[in-house]
């Protein structure tokens, strides 16, 4: 079972209202325990009023309200079992960590922006602390029109630039367009501005197809794997600028879900998967997932 615990952090927003949505499509699929928890930014609500502290009052009426952000969102959970809920004290990209590994969660699906003020935290922010922190995996959706979920995930992304990190994320597209029955894109762009000095410089055609060999290998792992589940596959490798290439691809293709590594390859042959997948979080209307490589194997080497 890939993952028997999904975790899903609310402040009571339509982003992460959308982002349970999606936990319960994947819980139903993978057969998960959902958590919903909500985080109650006490220092920081307080600290806009009173440098000295908080009387228990002003701290009841904050968990009130993250409770209250439960009860938004737990009826789009409600045909889940089991559901497990918490409020959650402290600075929320800590406290929702701290919840990760405590209770072995191994999937997070959470909304890339949220309601502010003075007892909401700005989910936009703490999404990015999360996906750069996390030990699983974390799914990030927007509530616009292309991350509804009218059919499933139809059509399933993978970026891949041939490094550890890319490969670490292959296991959770193929895993998902299995169980999905989806098509599987293979994506990888080779970056000729990184390989140019100067604007005016043009990479040499040798070294722009040693590249795109590279990129072709890279992409057929992929599509190898993605046969031997049983399932239709596309690579694609050209030229261009990683991020903006890649949502380009995923809207030319109605792409359903990208599933990307947080940290790759550098070098004149390499894009910085990190930034890359950051870049595409912010700007994508599909919902990504981030894995990030480093936690996951820092995590399963603890474990073993």
């Amino acid at each position: 079972m890939m993952y028997d615990t999904i975790l899903v952090p609310t402040d009571g927003s339509e982003h992460a209202i959308r982002a349970a949505e999606h936990a319960r499509y994947l819980a139903r699929m993978f057969d998960s325990t959902v958590h919903l928890v909500s985080a109650a930014d006490v220092q920081t609500a307080g600290g806009m009023f009173d440098a000295g502290g908080v009387d228990r009052q002003f701290i009841e009426r904050i968990e009130a309200e993250n409770e209250r952000a439960m009860e938004t969102t737990k009826g789009t959970l409600e045909e889940i079992e089991p559901l497990r809920t918490a409020v959650l004290r402290g600075k929320p990209a800590d406290a929702i960590i701290e919840y990760v590994d405590k209770h072995d969660i191994d999937l997070i699906a959470m909304g890339t922006h949220g309601r502010t003020g003075v007892s909401r935290y700005v989910m936009g922010s703490i999404t990015e602390h999360v996906v750069r922190r996390a030990s699983c995996p974390v799914l990030t959706v927007k509530a616009v029109e292309k991350s509804e979920l009218a059919k499933g995930y139809e059509e399933v992304m993978i970026p891949t630039d041939g490094s550890d990190a890319s490969s670490t994320a292959i296991n959770h597209g193929i895993e998902i367009a299995k169980q999905a029955k989806a098509h599987v894109h293979a994506v990888n762009v080779v970056d000729v501005g990184a390989i140019t000095f100067t604007p005016d410089y043009s990479a040499p055609s040798e070294l722009v197809k040693r590249f795109e060999t590279e990129g072709e290998r890279a992409t057929g792992t992929i599509a190898d794997r993605a046969a031997d589940a049983g399932l239709d596959v596309t690579t694609s490798v050209h030229e261009g600028l990683p991020a903006s290439d890649l949502l380009a691809y995923a809207d030319e293709n109605d792409v359903d879900l990208i599933t990307m590594g947080t940290t790759g390859r550098t070098g004149l042959n390499r894009y910085l998967l990190g930034s890359t997948t950051e870049r595409v979080i912010r700007h994508a209307e599909m919902p990504v997932m981030a894995v990030n490589a480093r936690q996951i194997m820092e995590r399963e080497r603890s474990t073993s």
